[in-house]
């Protein structure tokens, strides 16, 4: 690039740091932020003022972003904030024009996708999907492996995500516990494995079964399990309660982002796992069928005592397996707890020494040894894959042979199988995606 972008960005909540910072330092030779915005001030404000490097940035109320997209100049607007919101904001710096740069998931639902679909046809300009799980080397070597044939014509997937009980029970604290806001876990976790899959095996979801449903969370599992629903947070200065409760106290990134911004709106960022109004499941199983004929069957549980992911896919030649551990166990002292998404901070996991915090990846070919093959070190968060997000966010990439960088069309198909999968928990029946009403997005699937 011959000249800094100018960008804007919209929520500075947790996940949004790693882009204030990338601007802050690496990539501020190429990216200049030139406004900010947060439903929330106290947020906003704290999040400026932990990356100095910044400079002078016009702090925006976020129904004005399109303003803002006109009278600075923005080039592109990053969006980072609830998952129910991003339509509209995508919507409105489109028309406004600028580029997107959004986080997984693209939407929550039909009505959403329809919306970005339009308004990337009638702006004429790009959305750009983070789906920084591409970047990680070991999937990165998956994707070489089935692209080069290795295992042949792939035929069935098996996909199985372990959240453990601090990652897995973070997501029922906030926001995201509740479906409307979300979309459920299919949609705002999943959306990241639905993507993995569609990558590594270049196929488009078309039909989706589902089963699953709250098992283990809420008042009513409390009761079940024999405990005791607590008020949400005592006072700020009580002590800590079990190993099911998060302390905030304990980082300084929660208490800045959000204990001490707490009397601006009444958000709690800690509320309790065990309460009511929880209405997004926590154990989920799915069948899927792909155009080119493979299946795969998917299962997600939100409350494992270690947290990682196995992936199976079976080919025509043979067979490849990912194993990735990312914790072996969630520790019930502060510093267990503090590293809520292990994924996100390796370098903070304490390992355990019964199970190995690590990635395999094995081929076999039919009448023949299993062989390992080599996955290169991991330098950064999420698998080695934020570091090399970024840089492809902010600097472009030199070279996408493995096709990493995601566009909205991706992240409508990788929407496809939670958005089916939603409908027929409520159904009981399998679903095609072609029944679902995309609008002209589903169009755009088939030519992409």
């Amino acid at each position: 690039m011959s000249h800094r972008l100018r960008y804007a960005i919209i929520g500075t909540g947790s996940r949004a740091q790693v882009y204030l910072g990338a601007m802050a330092g690496p990539h501020a030779d190429v990216a200049e932020l030139v406004a900010a915005g947060d439903s929330n001030p106290g947020r906003l404000e704290w999040s400026l003022a932990h990356h100095p490097g910044l400079g002078a940035v016009e702090r925006f109320s976020p129904d004005a972003l399109a303003d803002v997209v006109a009278a600075k100049r923005v080039d592109r607007v990053i969006v980072t904030t609830p998952d129910y919101t991003h339509a509209g904001y995508i919507v409105a710096a489109l028309d406004a024009g600028a580029d997107v740069i959004v986080e997984k998931p693209l939407t929550i639902n039909e009505a959403g996708v329809r919306a970005i679909a339009e308004a990337t046809r009638r702006s004429g300009h790009q959305v750009t999907i983070t789906f920084n799980y591409r970047y990680a080397p070991r999937n990165a070597a998956l994707r070489q492996v089935i692209a080069a044939g290795d295992i042949g014509t792939v035929t069935s997937v098996h996909f199985e995500w372990v959240l453990d009980t601090a990652h897995g029970a973070d997501y029922f604290r906030r926001w995201h516990r509740e479906k409307e806001h979300s979309g459920g876990l299919l949609i705002h976790k999943a959306s990241h494995h639905f993507d993995l899959v569609n990558w590594w095996i270049a196929d488009m979801p078309t039909r989706v079964f589902a089963s699953g449903g709250l098992r283990f969370y809420g008042r009513d599992n409390a009761e079940r399990w024999g405990l005791t629903p607590r008020p949400d947070r005592g006072t700020t200065d009580s002590p800590l309660r079990d190993a099911w409760c998060l302390d905030m106290r304990t980082d300084p990134t929660w208490t800045g982002l959000y204990l001490e911004q707490e009397h601006y709106d009444g958000y709690l960022r800690d509320r309790d796992v065990f309460g009511p109004g929880i209405t997004i499941e926590d154990n989920l199983s799915l069948v899927v069928d792909y155009a080119g004929g493979p299946s795969m069957s998917y299962s997600l549980n939100a409350h494992c005592p270690w947290e990682g992911y196995t992936v199976c896919v079976n080919g025509s030649r043979g067979r490849a397996e990912l194993r990735v551990v990312e914790r072996g166990r969630v520790l019930t002292d502060e510093q267990g707890r503090t590293v809520v998404d292990p994924s996100a901070r390796p370098d903070l996991v304490v390992p355990d020494g019964n199970r190995t915090v690590g990635e395999t990846l094995t081929v076999q070919h039919h009448f023949d040894s299993a062989y390992e093959v080599p996955i290169p070190a991991a330098t950064s968060g999420h698998g080695g894959g934020d570091a090399r997000l970024l840089r492809d966010v902010f600097e472009g990439p030199d070279d996408d042979a493995l096709g990493c960088v995601a566009t909205w069309v991706d992240g409508v198909r990788s929407l496809c199988v939670g958005l089916s999968a939603n409908r027929s928990l409520v159904t009981g029946q399998a679903v095609r995606v072609a029944d679902l009403e995309l609008g002209e997005a589903f169009d755009a699937l088939s030519t992409s």
